[in-house]
């Protein structure tokens, strides 16, 4: 498995966004879906990363948005086929990685209440539940949480 920072605006990448839309959209109403357009992940403060297999296939993405107070996990999926394999928790360790080495030190995230295997493995990387942050209120289908000081 390679993980590198890449642009959103690639055919396999697209498919693997989608494939989180078509995931999470039946999950919850409208008002509480709370991802990105493919214009605001190609900002040039956020960080998109694409895990790809030996074959060089797209099988997981991910991306933090660098903001003043923190950076902001979005996007992250991991196509269903490929996890159990530690690819979650590798692209967020990159992800984390690159935003420290661009002087970011706390991250926080919003994910839906179910989404038992993504709250495990934020848990289980160093995250802990908070309340809502930026323009986030207070939803009954969000879970939010952070990681500091790290």
């Amino acid at each position: 498995m390679h993980i590198s920072l890449e642009s959103p605006d690639q055919p396999a990448v697209l498919r693997l966004i989608d494939e989180l839309d078509a995931y999470q959209k039946p999950l919850y109403p409208p008002e509480s879906h709370h991802g990105i357009d493919l214009a605001a992940l190609s900002a040039p403060n956020v960080l998109f990363a694409v895990a790809r297999d030996r074959e060089g296939d797209a099988v997981a993405c991910g991306a933090i948005v660098l903001g003043h107070a923190h950076g902001e996990l979005k996007r992250m999926y991991t196509r269903p086929s490929q996890r159990g394999k530690g690819i979650g928790r590798a692209l967020l360790d990159f992800l984390e990685s690159e935003a420290r080495a661009r002087g970011c030190f706390r991250f926080a995230l919003e994910t839906g209440y179910l989404q038992p295997e993504a709250i495990s493995l934020y848990l289980r990387c160093g995250y802990v539940r908070c309340g809502p942050f930026g323009d986030y209120i207070e939803d009954p289908n969000s879970v939010f949480m952070q990681k500091e000081g790290v």
